[in-house]
């Protein structure tokens, strides 16, 4: 059974509030209240009410009085005037002032105070929507800002070192030199596949659904142990993976996928240069519903200071590693759509551990 929609109604007359509360109780969840002062107490405490009606002729404000002054601090309940004069100017004032909805004229019809229910509700429902909507657009305009800035960054940054060692290079004619622009190139090459790859993750998760299935997490573990030998051996880097699995577990494979990749990928690039022994650690148990995945290492660590930012786009802790700014943001987006939370402890120049939890669906 649905909750009943809640209306609060402000009169200084008893008989009609009492009045007003028998006609529709039994639809609709009514507050009362005799004056301002218990019309706010009753917003504060109710911050669902969806309309507010309201006599204009009260003894310490009007109506019109009192809807120009909640309507800042509560500005979603839809506000209907009620008035027992033929007062056309209260009425224009209400309307252009107080962003009154409607009026109404006492004594009521019962048919009219339904419409009007019906009305205000409709359009708080479509004014709830709008500003849904409005805070998504928000938010694709400020993606869309870092995204310019990062494009002209993160592609034309590389795109730029290759051009140069190029033009260099023709001036070259030592094997040696040669071979350090072609490393040079090469670091230019990584940056942009790096940010490439990760536009594309990005784009994946805003338009794709999401595919629920039963997950081998086993062949996930194998192949990312396969992605990741050859790097771990070439850098002296321990790769330990531990799977406890005590029931089967369902999710959509690709999202779990990136955030299991992008937490990998960062462990292994910020590494410490000056320590004897490097290490990543993953760690996967599946148990009463749930996956946890724990990714650890002893790199460079993230400072206090950023740990709030590091899930936000194009946001970069450190300067180290052809880092794009999309990693940690697609993992915390990924997230988001399996239902799952992300937690970080993190010291600086003694590693940083990432614990993901997901629901099994």
């Amino acid at each position: 059974m649905s909750e009943k929609l809640k209306i609060l109604y402000v009169d200084d007359e008893p008989n009609n509030l009492i009045s007003f509360k028998a006609l529709l109780r039994l639809d609709f969840k009514i507050f009362t209240a005799q004056t301002s002062s218990e019309a706010e107490k009753h917003l504060m405490d109710h911050p669902d009410i969806r309309v507010i009606f309201c006599d204009q002729r009260m003894p310490d404000k009007t109506g019109v009085e009192f809807f120009d002054e909640i309507r800042v601090k509560y500005p979603l309940p839809v506000r209907v005037l009620i008035t027992g004069y033929a007062d056309i100017e209260a009425v224009i004032d209400a309307i252009n002032k107080s962003h009154i909805f409607r009026y109404l004229k006492k004594p009521w019809v019962h048919e009219d105070l339904l419409s009007a229910i019906t009305e205000a509700n409709n359009f708080y429902i479509a004014n709830s929507m709008l500003g849904v909507k409005n805070k998504e657009l928000q938010k694709a305009y400020e993606e869309l800002d870092k995204f310019a800035y990062s494009v002209s960054h993160d592609i034309r940054g590389p795109l730029s070192g290759l051009l140069g060692a190029i033009s260099l290079s023709h001036e070259m004619s030592g094997l040696s030199e040669i071979k350090d622009m072609l490393n040079l190139m090469e670091k230019s090459v990584k940056k942009l596949d790096v940010f490439v790859q990760g536009m594309h993750e990005y784009y994946s998760l805003q338009r794709g659904e999401l595919l629920i299935k039963e997950i081998d997490l086993n062949k996930i573990v194998d192949d990312t142990r396969d992605i990741y030998k050859l790097y771990a051996r070439a850098n002296q880097i321990n790769f330990d993976i531990d799977v406890h699995l005590t029931e089967p577990f369902r999710n959509d494979e690709i999202l779990l996928k990136i955030v299991i990749n992008n937490l990998l990928s960062n462990a292994f690039k910020y590494q410490r240069a000056e320590s004897d022994t490097h290490y990543v650690q993953l760690r996967i148990d599946v148990n009463k519903g749930k996956t946890t995945i724990v990714v650890s290492d002893n790199g460079i660590g993230i400072p206090e200071k950023y740990q709030g930012d590091i899930f936000n786009l194009f946001f970069r802790a450190s300067t180290k590693g052809a880092g794009s700014g999309f990693g940690l943001y697609n993992v915390k987006d990924a997230l988001v759509k399996l239902n799952g939370e992300i937690t970080v402890e993190s010291i600086v120049d003694v590693g940083t551990t990432f614990t993901v939890t997901i629901p099994n669906k």
